[in-house]
């Protein structure tokens, strides 16, 4: 899409968010509300935790204790990887786990570079022997990707059980971890969002091996940082199309879903805007960021956080 038309797309998308409000009398404060109706605008498929526990949509998850969505992603590297056989497929999947470590950090590091640069595998194709990449997502084609928010997702670790609040999958890997605070109570705070993002990541580290995002929000308020920001290096996001200011009237909220989460920009994020530098026996992970066309190279011009 060219920025022109991808301009006229926001916009519209920003007015039906208004609309969507207005017609079921969800305020502006209400982040809960707000959030999955952006996500629905924008053409992500949204779950509440009432209609998987009902039955009325599969989510795919084999038990409480899996973050990934296995059969989602089996489903989606089937689609992005047509001319790979299904058993070389299903081999670098049962691969993902064999490769995670006692280190979170270095889970994520390892597990971004097959996510970004696929997994190099070899098969037999007749008497041929195929050396060929399986990629987990798809940048060239939007719609071979499996785009899926669950609102309330609970996930068992050590025996407990933890309820978190909004979960961004991507053919069924979840790479955006969104915590708010509760949107009725007047004394909550963005720092009370990102302390549950702080205890999430103590208690149930497993769920951001495969993280890309972290996404903080109260009320209009929003945030984006990632796995070691700290709390001053969560920042709002700029812009919705990376080349106007946000439009009158636009909140944090709105600006950072459909800047961050609009489907190519997103993986454009995930690909070539994320990375991981080291300083002496320190690992840290770093959002490149700053008023951008996802067609250009940022890193030379970029912000970090």
């Amino acid at each position: 899409m060219n920025s022109a038309l991808s301009t006229i797309a926001t916009i519209k998308a920003s007015r039906l968010t208004t609309r969507l409000r207005r017609r079921f009398d969800i305020k502006p404060s209400r982040t809960a509300p707000d959030l999955l109706t952006l996500f629905e605008v924008i053409g992500y498929t949204v779950l509440l935790e009432s209609d998987i526990n009902i039955g009325r949509y599969k989510a795919q998850l084999s038990g409480n204790d899996q973050v990934v969505l296995w059969t989602r992603l089996s489903n989606a590297l089937k689609q992005i990887n047509p001319k790979v056989p299904c058993e070389v497929i299903e081999t670098v999947i049962s691969g993902l786990i064999s490769t995670y470590s006692s280190d979170l950090l270095e889970n994520n590091r390892r597990f971004h570079k097959l996510l970004t640069e696929g997994v190099d595998v070899v098969y037999h194709n007749g008497d041929q022997i195929v050396h060929d990449k399986v990629w987990f997502i798809d940048l060239s084609n939007l719609l071979s990707n499996d785009w899926l928010v669950i609102h309330g997702f609970n996930i068992v670790e050590e025996c407990d059980i933890h309820y978190l609040n909004t979960i961004v999958f991507i053919n069924g890997l979840p790479l955006a971890v969104i915590a708010y605070t509760d949107f009725q109570d007047k004394k909550a705070t963005l720092q009370g969002a990102y302390q549950q993002l702080q205890s999430y990541k103590q208690q149930i580290p497993t769920l951001f091996f495969h993280n890309a995002l972290l996404i903080i929000a109260c009320r209009n308020q929003a945030r984006v940082g990632t796995l070691t920001s700290g709390w001053k290096e969560f920042l709002p996001w700029c812009s919705i199309d990376g080349e106007d200011f946000p439009h009158q009237g636009e909140t944090e909220l709105e600006v950072l879903i459909q800047g961050i989460f609009d489907k190519r920009r997103f993986l454009e994020l995930v690909k070539h805007f994320i990375v991981f530098e080291k300083n002496g026996a320190s690992l840290s992970k770093k959002l490149l960021r700053y008023p951008f066309c996802t067609t250009q190279n940022p890193k030379s011009r970029s912000r970090m956080i």
